[in-house]
């Protein structure tokens, strides 16, 4: 026998979001405020949807665990972390269960990280009938906020824990709020309201990848685009290190101009400038580091089609993020 947790139940906390839709039915995350989502791009809607970098955690000493959740095809799967070390994963793809077993009988802490990719509706959880459940202990992280495109949602990754900014967040202690959107990273004034009014003690921005595929800027209003997105970031973190990457390699696009004149290399330099501008002009905790030192050119077959990184790669970044975000 087992009884049923209602999914907004209050012991269950989450960690991650911006917004939560909430009913008795199903707790959906949201990367941007959702009451606000038709003043959102349809396309950057639909991936703030997706609960990258979205973890739910609570305290319980049950050995079985039973999340139900909508089904969804083409998600990714779900992480469980036990007292902060990695336990399990399992699919979530086209299912409405999916559950983890033989978990140690004593009180614990439990993290479930969500599906990095696919929109998910969580509609509660089961444990044992002899089982309890408790609100997870107050724990004081440095909160990180990182923006970016796919390359910080990290679809490619084998499942959420394995994200560079996940990786990051354990290596360093800090509280993520994954703000990756694949194919949406386009400076958009409403995300820098979003990361403007969210509590952060550190900020990241990985600029240039998207505006490159799908030109939104040009060289005239790229820099300037950085300049006002960061201004606003500044309205309420005017003292928050803010740093800013540039793109990784890619292959085929660094010396290459796309439709509206760019290359990955003129676009690093212009990241670079647009950092420099606002050091000089009195921004003294904004830090600028170059993509090429992420992932470069001889770590190129962790590429799998020549722009995405694979879970390999996807180490590597975080492996070199975490030692630039140490020497700030």
């Amino acid at each position: 026998m087992s009884q049923r947790i209602l999914p907004s139940d209050s012991r269950i906390k989450w960690l991650g979001v911006i917004s939560l839709d909430s009913n008795d039915e199903y707790v959906m995350p949201w990367r941007i405020p959702y009451k606000e989502i038709d003043l959102y791009n349809i396309d950057l809607m639909g991936r703030a949807a997706m609960p990258a970098g979205v973890r739910l955690t609570f305290r319980s000493d049950a050995n079985k665990l039973a999340f139900s959740c909508d089904s969804h095809k083409d998600r990714s799967p779900a992480d469980l972390f036990i007292d902060g070390e990695y336990f399990g994963s399992e699919a979530t793809e086209n299912r409405e269960v999916f559950q983890f077993v033989g978990l140690p009988p004593h009180k614990k802490e439990i993290e479930l990280w969500l599906p990095q990719y696919g929109e998910f509706k969580f509609k509660g959880l089961e444990i044992p009938d002899d089982s309890s459940l408790y609100a997870s202990d107050a724990r004081k992280l440095t909160k990180w906020v990182t923006y970016g495109s796919s390359i910080t949602q990290c679809r490619d990754a084998d499942s959420p824990s394995l994200t560079w900014p996940s990786i990051v967040s354990r290596n360093r202690g800090l509280d993520l709020t994954c703000l990756g959107y694949a194919g949406q990273c386009h400076l958009d004034p409403l995300i820098a309201r979003v990361i403007r009014d969210a509590d952060a003690d550190l900020i990241s921005l990985c600029l240039g990848i998207n505006v490159y595929t799908n030109p939104s800027m040009n060289e005239r209003t790229f820099g300037p685009n950085i300049v006002g997105f960061i201004k606003i970031i500044r309205e309420k973190h005017p003292l928050t290190p803010i740093v800013v990457f540039s793109p990784i390699y890619s292959p085929g696009r660094e010396e290459t101009a796309n439709v509206v004149g760019f290359t990955l290399e003129g676009m690093r330099e212009e990241i670079r400038r647009s950092v420099d501008i606002l050091g000089s002009n009195g921004d003294k905790n904004i830090y600028y580091f170059n993509g090429l030192d992420i992932l470069g050119a001889d770590s190129s077959n962790l590429l799998h089609d020549g722009l995405h990184p694979n879970t390999e790669g996807y180490r590597l970044m975080a492996k070199s993020i975490t030692k630039m975000l140490a020497s700030i």
